[in-house]
């Protein structure tokens, strides 16, 4: 991951472009100066100068931070109810338990197989009786900034929504 170094306060005028941008970005803090308020988990400042190590692990931990930035994943209580982000919808039983595979799998494929044994759990439901409830469940997830793609002969996928 790359990282950004900005002087502070000298190129101050980069931090508003860079922070739309989203790209992370460490502030080289002159040893006199106020340090800026951090505004995201993009962003980390140190005052210079600053032994290697201390600048290293600085860039390292702003790294691993920015991997995992935004990477929020959904969650789905004992009530069937799906959080994500900030929203939320209820879902019935059955689209619950297909609901809760999608999640314990989220941003990879959930074959057919998987799906209708997690829906119908030691039965079986034919093939228009899980395209049903994967419809339904489209719709509730939507509701919650979710989209649930079709990966053609594979299954399912549960990703964010894109708009």
């Amino acid at each position: 991951m790359d990282i950004t170094l900005i002087r502070w306060p000298t190129e101050a005028s980069r931090l508003p472009d860079l922070r739309d941008s989203q790209i992370p970005r460490l502030l080289l803090v002159d040893g006199d100066v106020d340090p800026p308020l951090v505004v995201d988990e993009l962003e980390d400042w140190i005052r210079v100068p600053a032994p290697e190590q201390d600048l290293r692990a600085r860039v390292e931990g702003l790294s691993r931070r920015a991997a995992t930035a935004g990477r929020c994943v959904p969650e789905i209580d004992e009530h069937g109810v799906v959080r994500f982000r900030n929203e939320h919808t209820a879902v019935p039983p059955v689209e619950a338990r297909l609901a809760t595979a999608l999640i314990d799998n989220f941003g990879a494929v959930v074959s057919r197989g998987e799906l209708t044994e997690a829906g119908w759990p030691g039965g079986h439901a034919n093939r228009n009786a899980l395209d049903v409830h994967v419809l339904r469940l489209r719709r509730r997830l939507d509701e919650a900034g979710l989209s649930i793609r079709t990966v053609r002969s594979r299954g399912y996928l549960l990703e964010p929504a894109t708009g």
